[in-house]
């Protein structure tokens, strides 16, 4: 499996082009259609993948989509971040309200795109819709886990508690490299430090 990184428009978000067997799965959406278009060359798209709703990760999906002809794949909860310019965080108001292209993944499960098994997990905390996937063994955590950090818990939808209680389910699956929303790439062992730490911070009073 070869993985691609993007560095989107908007606040350095990463996207990430996901390929195996001439086929690939786009993970999240903030890079131009065009650089993709290129970072993908001749392989087929066959599904978008959104880590969470805000603009910096999700505002190019409906046009990756279209141009593919595949799906969008999100948590069930993000209708309400795509349709609220409050939760968004555009930049100019701008909301996600075409949702035909869009499955739903309503629990943690995994699920078969194509050539690929995809685990998902909900891990709310950083934004109510937030939905990790790991693909042979590679972490996809969106913006709840960076190389040294986790997300902020003060935007709208965010929550202290629900981050806790995600990074907790984090530190306990199988993987070998954790690939991040914004920023670098970390290993399994760097990622357990790093939970370990901001459990610490996340409990403190």
């Amino acid at each position: 499996m070869e993985i691609k990184r993007l560095i989107g428009q908007f606040l350095d978000a990463n996207v990430y082009i996901v390929s195996k067997d001439g086929k690939c799965l786009i993970i999240d959406s903030g890079a131009f259609k065009y650089d993709v278009i290129k970072a993908v060359g001749g392989d087929e798209v066959i599904g978008v993948l959104l880590t969470h709703g805000h603009y910096d990760h999700s505002c190019h999906c409906l046009d990756y989509a279209k141009f593919f002809k595949c799906k969008i794949y999100a948590s069930k909860d993000i209708k309400e971040t795509l349709t609220n310019p409050d939760m968004i965080y555009s930049e100019h108001g701008e909301t996600i309200d075409d949702f035909s292209n869009f499955e739903f993944i309503d629990e943690d499960k995994t699920i078969k795109i194509g050539n690929f098994e995809v685990e998902c997990y909900h891990c709310p905390g950083h934004s109510r819709c937030c939905e990790c996937y790991i693909i042979d063994g590679k972490l996809f955590s969106g913006d709840v886990l960076f190389e040294k950090g986790i997300g902020r818990t003060d935007l709208n939808g965010g929550d202290r508690k629900e981050m806790y209680d995600s990074i907790c389910k984090l530190e306990k699956l199988s993987f070998d490299e954790a690939y991040s929303g914004h920023g670098e790439k970390s290993t399994h062992e760097e990622q357990l430090k790093n939970i370990a730490v901001f459990k610490r911070f996340l409990t403190r009073k």
